[in-house]
């Protein structure tokens, strides 16, 4: 199973994020190239616990969070295409400093080569094993990458 934490997978993903560009269409969803990095920044910056963020799993979460996570990560299956995008991760802003954004998010996947942030607990599946948010995080990079077709 493809996991975040091993260094040739993170490099692998790397390579595809430098392949993104302004010219890059979404092939499904509604995101923007710039949407969908500015996303995966604030998104990795939550897992990897960065930048300030509150940690708790919704009511539903903890009834239901456990049995959906298993099913999530127990093969290669990729995400499927149009999944909605929590609130607190959707970016308004349709347009901006795309190397910027590249640049950071490379930065942060780098992060997981040291991954520690005990604090942190999934909105729905609550909390995770080291191995499970690598998993997680792997599906969660490569549905995006493969929305811009790289």
């Amino acid at each position: 199973m493809k996991n975040i934490h091993d260094p040739v997978v993170r490099e692998q993903l790397i390579e595809r994020i430098e392949q993104l560009d302004g010219d890059k269409k979404a092939q499904w969803g509604k995101m923007t190239v710039f949407q969908m990095l500015r996303h995966n920044n604030y998104w990795n910056g939550w897992i990897l616990g960065t930048e300030d963020h509150t940690y708790k799993q919704a009511f539903l979460g903890k009834i239901f969070g456990k049995t959906a996570l298993k099913r999530t990560i127990k093969d290669e299956k990729p995400f499927d295409r149009n999944i909605p995008t929590p609130q607190q991760f959707k970016v308004k802003e349709l347009y901006g400093d795309l190397e910027a954004e590249k640049a950071k998010w490379i930065s942060l996947i780098h992060h997981y080569g040291n991954y520690s942030n005990p604090n942190f607990v999934h909105g729905f599946f609550g909390k995770m094993t080291k191995e499970q948010i690598g998993i997680l995080v792997y599906k969660h990079t490569d549905h995006h990458l493969r929305q811009f077709g790289v």
